[in-house]
């Protein structure tokens, strides 16, 4: 267990106040863990998300006795120690060859937890074309209907949403966009187990085309993984309700008799007093004229002798 740490200093408070709950919360911090035997695969997958996601990242270089499906406790520590709330760590063994688990903290309490093992790898090193710049958030492209079927492939999803989040904005400038990150979900096999995951990642060229906008060009930049599932452990389902609690001062104001279908359109209710028809201005129409009793036998009569001159005819 860690000591309570009472400020003696204008620094050490400012550290403090910084790692307090907040309304909106911090850019969550990742820390990049090497188990205690790993593979030239893993470090260079763990080498290449840690780009991906500093400054916001922590990268361990040196082995940890760590199992995370075994005993958290190390994790937990970590996690108040550095103010962390996600991690990889990776780790090699004959029965789990080139493995990535990724995990969750909520309130530096594991939350859950997912494993992968890389098939096929290819280090960003070996790809001799333009990167993409540190610190900068990428676009997600997630290909095909199992993201949101299978429950691996859900929580895979947002673990990587999770992890490459980064500060909420309300904009995003077109030259801000440097590289795009893809995951293609592979078929299930022929046992109904879940397939592979084709991780790939793009830089963003944008050309001149004649035009206000510019020709987009994807350049592959690296890390190229091919990925397969492992060991899973869910959240329960009371953390996951609190972990996913919204605080009132950012949920949405509801406004009275306004609403929204299914297609995003605003649908609005009038509500309106008790109407007489009677006394509604419509268009002069003389078909539509209310007409009195002398009038009506007037024309009925004179409609009788249009008649009786055509039969006579």
């Amino acid at each position: 267990m860690l000591r309570t740490i009472v400020p003696r200093n204008a620094r050490v408070k400012r550290v403090m106040k910084n790692r307090e709950a907040k309304t909106e919360e911090n850019v969550k911090t990742a820390m990049f863990i090497r188990g205690s035997k790993t593979s030239q695969v893993v470090n260079d997958a763990l080498a290449d998300l840690y780009m991906l996601k500093k400054p916001h990242a922590v990268n361990f270089t040196k082995k940890n006795q760590i199992h995370p499906f075994e005993d958290p406790s190390n994790l937990q520590f970590f996690s108040q120690k550095n103010d962390a709330s996600l991690f990889v760590i990776g780790t090699h063994s004959k029965k789990r060859p080139h493995t990535l688990t990724f995990a969750r903290m909520f309130d530096h309490q594991l939350l859950d937890m997912m494993e992968v093992s890389i098939e096929h790898g290819i280090p960003m090193r070996d790809f001799k074309t333009p990167k993409s710049a540190i610190g900068m958030r990428p676009c997600f492209m997630f290909n095909g209907d199992m993201w949101d079927q299978n429950p691996h492939y859900i929580m895979f999803k947002s673990m990587l949403l999770d992890f490459y989040h980064g500060q909420t904005v309300d904009r995003v400038a077109l030259a801000g966009l440097e590289y795009v990150i893809t995951v293609t979900s592979g078929p299930m096999t022929s046992e109904g187990k879940p397939g592979k995951i084709y991780l790939r990642t793009y830089t963003i060229v944008l050309k001149r085309s004649g035009v206000k906008l510019p020709r987009i060009e994807l350049v592959e930049m690296g890390p190229s993984m091919d990925m397969s599932f492992g060991r899973m452990q869910e959240a329960k389902p009371e953390v996951w309700k609190q972990s996913m609690r919204v605080p009132k001062e950012l949920k949405p104001k509801k406004k009275k008799n306004i609403t929204r279908d299914e297609m995003g359109d605003t649908v609005g209710r009038i509500h309106l007093g008790k109407q007489d028809f009677d006394k509604i201005q419509t268009r002069k129409m003389k078909g539509l004229k209310k007409r009195s009793a002398t009038e009506e036998s007037a024309s009925s009569e004179k409609k009788q002798r249009v008649d009786d001159s055509d039969d006579e005819e």
